[in-house]
């Protein structure tokens, strides 16, 4: 130990210990090595404090403020297609797109609904809307031209058009909600992304990045969950389809990712009459599904927390499944009993 750091050596004053912080790698706690330690702790503490060298910006912003930055990162992403825009996720996705000066074009079926969030959005004249069922194919197929003309190209197509209700195979009235449910889940994904793909490949060929098919699933396609054998079976179609189509596109210098939502704050879960597990506010929810897309995750489940469980449901033997959820509770049915 050099003599100024000896026990009989007296006491630093302020100054010199700064002119030792300065001079080489702080060790501010040895210029108070004399002092007793109950008396010298708190102003060690206030020390080492003001001497720690402070941590980058980027460190310190919360980790949606991260995600968002990402963004920003060597990627356009700049011109992005949502279905399913008026509410939900879809329209979260919209907030938080337009917020990074992205230019949408935003599809749901209600115009006046689309006309409300489009006024909320920041620079209200660079978005189009189009006021569609995303079951008709046809439409759904002109509006994407239409954006692809208008902006000269397409960063990122969302497919976020959903819906839910429960169901039960034993009642023939319920074989209609099945046929609507998996026309609006997985045939509309599909119709979604044809249009674009054709344009997104050019776009690769001249060297952009950025280019992103994004399909919703739900931790409700892992396992198949009683009286939601419709929505279960169109989200497990929605993640396999979207896991085929990545294999097909690989080489394309397009990337398919599968997004997979977990208990999020939306109309669509605020009918539930039970307990949802690590409920995620849907804003938290876009953020992180931009910061995935921009990763481009070929799968993200969110809230992490419902990738753990969704992890731990694939393992489960059969016999143990059945055993837990033979008595879960059930979405309600849109035809009464």
């Amino acid at each position: 130990m050099s003599p100024r750091h000896r026990s009989s050596a007296p006491l630093l004053a302020p100054a010199t210990a700064n002119r030792l912080c300065s001079s080489r790698p702080c060790r501010c706690w040895t210029a108070w090595w004399p002092r007793p330690l109950q008396a010298r702790s708190k102003q060690a503490t206030n020390k080492k404090q003001a001497c720690r060298p402070s941590r980058p910006a980027a460190l310190k912003s919360p980790p949606l403020a991260r995600g968002r930055a990402f963004l920003s990162k060597g990627l356009s992403m700049q011109r992005v297609f949502i279905t399913g825009a008026s509410s939900g996720i879809g329209a979260a996705l919209a907030r938080f797109y337009a917020g990074q000066g992205a230019t949408l074009g935003l599809v749901a079926r209600r115009q006046a609904v689309l006309e409300q969030l489009l006024a909320s959005l920041p620079h209200p004249e660079r978005h189009r809307l189009y006021a569609l069922d995303v079951n008709d194919h046809a439409a759904l197929t002109a509006a994407a031209e239409d954006f692809i003309a208008a902006g000269d190209g397409v960063d990122v197509v969302i497919a976020s058009a959903g819906i839910s209700q429960g169901t039960l195979t034993e009642h023939a009235e319920d074989q209609q909600v099945f046929e609507h449910v998996f026309a609006t889940n997985v045939l509309a994904t599909v119709a979604t992304f044809t249009p674009f793909i054709a344009t997104m490949k050019r776009q690769a060929q001249a060297g952009q990045t950025g280019l992103r098919l994004v399909g919703v699933g739900s931790v409700a396609g892992i396992r198949g969950l009683p009286g939601a054998g419709a929505y279960s079976g169109s989200k497990a179609a929605v993640i396999s389809y979207c896991e085929s189509l990545r294999v097909e596109l690989r080489a394309s210098g397009i990337k398919v990712v599968t997004i997979v939502p977990g208990y999020i704050d939306t109309p669509m879960t605020q009918v539930n009459r039970y307990k949802m597990p690590f409920l995620m506010p849907v804003g938290q929810f876009a953020a992180r599904t931009g910061a995935a897309v921009a990763r481009g995750s070929s799968y993200q489940v969110i809230p992490w927390q419902m990738g753990v469980v969704a992890k731990l449901l694939r393992l489960l033997p059969n016999w143990l499944y059945d055993l837990a959820f033979s008595k879960a509770p059930h979405k309600a049915r849109k035809t009464a009993d």
